[in-house]
């Protein structure tokens, strides 16, 4: 997969787990035991016709309008389903990890999300997860940080 080989060829410490299927951020929550607003929820979006990578707490959802503004696009909207499963040719479609530029788009995180000292997202599979701390996550992905995040 191209997620751990990545993360190992950084020498990034990380812990993977398996866990019955999870079909949603909040869903990845409940099985790993852990509170949401550590998960990171990948969002894809479209802005301008580019697209881009937002990550965002598992316990909150995106504010288009403020994450066009953050991007200064005049337009974004969310890509469906059959272009996600182009985007990540390895991935299962909703799991994909919150790591843009593996597949050639940056990647935005909300402020909220650096709150904590680690972080947990899907690996790829509904039936896999990676953490790692926020130090190597941001080290790793090298985010531009915004502020696109309501509560449910």
């Amino acid at each position: 997969m191209l997620l751990q080989s990545y993360l190992d060829r950084l020498g990034v410490s990380y812990r993977i787990s398996f866990h019955p299927a999870a079909f949603s951020a909040q869903d990845l929550a409940e099985k790993e035991h852990i509170p949401g607003h550590q998960i990171a929820k990948p969002v894809i979006v479209k802005a301008d016709g580019q697209f881009v990578m937002c990550a965002l707490p598992a316990t909150c959802r995106i504010n288009l309008r403020e994450l066009a503004d953050e991007l200064h696009a005049r337009h974004a909207a969310l890509v469906d389903e059959r272009e996600l499963a182009s985007l990540f040719p390895d991935c299962q479609v909703g799991a994909e990890p919150p790591i843009g530029f593996l597949y050639g788009m940056p990647t935005w995180i909300d402020q909220t999300l650096m709150e904590d000292d680690r972080i947990t997202f899907q690996a790829g599979t509904h039936e896999s997860a990676v953490t790692l701390s926020m130090e190597d996550f941001q080290r790793v992905v090298q985010p531009e940080i915004g502020h696109f995040a309501m509560p449910n």
